[in-house]
């Protein structure tokens, strides 16, 4: 990731935006997760050093974290798995795992003009998972 940003940062214009994907993983602790969460984790550092640092180019960066997803992550444990499916909806405060489309909108409303002035921030979407 570091390289490919680091390519595509003369292809961004000024005011541009950069989103990086997280995880709750950097969040909490799940055991045998530590090394996915790591990677996670530097994620999140890294963002904010590109928002400081391209901030006089008035390019944001932001990291989105979205919750445990039903999708084919993982070899679709999340989604296909309902022992799985029903632990994750018991631990977060909307009640289910979430879905793709529950991830999509926060990215688009990141790149939309009326946020321009998000920058550097972790934005969990997760329905409330693990709190």
């Amino acid at each position: 990731m570091f390289f490919l940003t680091q390519a595509l940062l003369p292809l961004i214009n000024d005011g541009g935006r950069i989103i990086n994907i997280s995880s709750g993983f950097a969040r909490f602790a799940a055991p045998g997760s530590s090394a996915y969460a790591m990677m996670k984790g530097g994620i999140e550092v890294f963002t904010r050093y590109l928002a400081k640092e391209l901030g006089q180019r008035g390019i944001t960066a932001n990291t989105v974290a979205p919750g445990a997803i039903a999708t084919d992550f993982n070899g679709g444990h999340v989604r296909d798995n309902a022992e799985i499916n029903r632990m994750v909806a018991g631990v977060t405060a909307l009640g289910r795992a979430g879905v793709a489309d529950d991830i999509g909108p926060m990215i688009a409303s990141l790149l939309s003009e009326d946020n321009r002035w998000v920058n550097a921030q972790r934005i969990e979407v997760s329905g409330g998972m693990n709190i």
